[in-house]
């Protein structure tokens, strides 16, 4: 009677190994936080920040024409920085050439 309840046990406690658990590897993809290396533009030198005082009402108008024109370009070095900096990283690059031309949205 013992051997029976014995033989019991250990067929009822084999029966719990008997199971296999499945275990599948899944790939989950993560974004990682990369740091920017593209340079900050350096800031130019307006020209109004050169106007002496008493300058005449035609060389403030003509300073201030010309720094228009020079904050534009570098607005648009900013620009072209940022999308280089903003742009998602490809697990495989495209063989395409980095800087500013790039990187300027089409």
């Amino acid at each position: 009677m013992k051997t029976a309840t014995v033989l019991i046990a250990a067929s009822a406690l084999s029966m719990g190994c008997a199971t296999r658990n499945n275990v599948e590897i899944q790939r989950v993809n993560v974004a990682m936080p990369v740091a920017c290396q593209e340079p900050t533009p350096p800031r130019p030198i307006m020209p109004t920040e050169a106007i002496r005082p008493g300058a005449t009402v035609d060389q403030f108008v003509q300073a201030s024409t010309a720094e228009i024109e020079r904050r534009e370009g570098y607005e648009v070095q900013l620009v072209a920085a940022l999308a280089i900096c903003t742009r998602p990283v490809d697990p495989a690059p495209a063989k395409e050439p980095l800087g500013l031309r790039a990187a300027w949205p089409k």
